[in-house]
Formats: structure tokens, C-alpha cells, sequence
């Protein structure tokens, strides 16, 4: 996953669209668990407690899942379309919900898919998407008179410098793609000239640098 990552959400994205009188107002948002999405689910339902449909779909890396819901619809008209979507734009740990609010005139099989996939595409556009990686995050210790050396050795070789802390030494927060963990420990090393006090932190998910 860290040698090609991902392409997902970083942020929601909205939108709202109008066929034949009908309201279709989408929503697309990182889910990274099922009650991550079942959750933004529910906050969508009862935000519009009064809409005719409110259809999903959501694709979980989590034990490789994937659900719609039509909600009323005829089946295959809204959920498929929406998880569709999903699946061509091959964008993973991300739900989407289109709220219809109906307009009187019946839109047939063709018209709902064609609705619910400009809906549910309308929203992804708007949302923040991505490569995710693992990056690895250190902290790592030097002296003061290192410090103008050793940051900008880091920046040039592209490690994101997330924090600076001064206390009786300088403590960096400094962050790279998990390819690049060997990379960066050599690179310290060569920068103190010694054994680097550099003390890993944890592992999170960001998109590429």
C-alpha cells in the first residue's frame, strides 16, 4: 500500500442538482469504518427528515466491503449507480448519500440512474481526493548549533518538517513517506555525524507529498 497507495477522500464534498423538478442533493465524505459511514448515514437522514429517498453507497478498505441502499427506489436505479461511481473513479474508504426530494414527474429506470450517477459524481468532483501513503513520523533531537544546517538538509530532501521545539535542545517533528523511513535515518546519521537521537513516533495515513 505505501509503494502505490490509495486514491481516496481528505474532505467532503457537496452538491445539488435538479431533474424534472426532482432535488438531488449529494454528499461525499472519507469513511475508514463501516460506523464511520453508517454514522454520516444517519446525520443525513436526519437532516432531511422529510426527503422522499435518501440512497448510498459507501467502499470500505476494512474487510474488503462495499453497500448500496436504494431506499424506495426501484432496485438497481440509485444505490448501484452511486456505488458505481465508486468504482470507476477506483476511490476507496469513502461513502456518498443522494437525498431526492421528489418533483412529480417520474423520471423511469434510465432517468434515475442517470440522476442518481450525475448526483453522486457531482459531489466526488467537489470533494478533496488523494493518494494515500503511510508516513512515518519521528522526532528527532539536535543541538542548537545544528539546527539551521540540519533543517535545511531536511527540506532539500524533501522530509516535512512538522514542529520545531526548543527546550535545551531542539526537538524536530519531521515526517516522511514510509518508502523513505531508511532514507531519512541515514540522512540523519550523517547530519550528527554520529548515532542520531531520532525516536519514531507512530504511522498515519496522508496524501503523497
Amino acid at each position: 500500500m505505501e509503494n502505490n497507495g490509495i486514491m481516496t477522500l481528505f474532505g467532503a464534498g457537496t452538491a445539488q442538482t435538479e431533474v424534472k423538478r426532482s432535488i438531488f442533493i449529494s454528499s461525499a465524505i472519507p469513511a475508514k469504518s463501516e460506523n464511520d459511514a453508517l454514522g454520516f448515514i444517519s446525520s443525513v437522514r436526519e437532516k432531511y427528515p422529510d426527503a422522499t429517498h435518501t440512497v448510498y453507497a459507501y467502499v470500505l478498505r476494512e474487510n474488503n466491503t462495499a453497500r448500496f441502499f436504494d431506499d424506495g427506489e426501484p432496485h438497481g436505479t440509485a444505490g448501484v449507480p452511486v456505488l458505481e461511481v465508486l468504482r470507476k473513479e477506483n476511490i476507496f474508504d469513502a461513502a456518498i448519500t443522494v437525498t431526492r426530494y421528489f418533483g412529480g414527474t417520474l423520471l423511469g429506470a434510465g432517468g434515475l440512474v442517470r440522476a442518481y450517477t450525475a448526483a453522486a459524481k457531482a459531489a466526488l468532483d467537489n470533494a478533496h481526493r488523494g493518494i494515500a501513503v503511510v508516513w512515518v513520523r519521528f522526532a528527532f533531537k539536535i543541538s542548537y548549533r545544528q539546527n539551521d544546517k540540519v533543517q535545511y538538509e531536511l527540506k532539500k530532501a524533501g522530509v516535512l518538517i512538522e514542529a520545531t521545539a526548543f527546550a535545551g535542545d531542539i526537538t524536530l517533528t519531521v515526517s516522511v513517506p514510509h518508502s523513505k523511513e531508511e532514507a531519512l535515518i541515514s540522512l540523519a546519521r550523517a547530519l550528527v555525524q554520529g548515532t542520531p537521537d531520532l525516536q519514531k513516533l507512530g504511522v498515519f495515513e496522508a496524501p503523497i507529498a
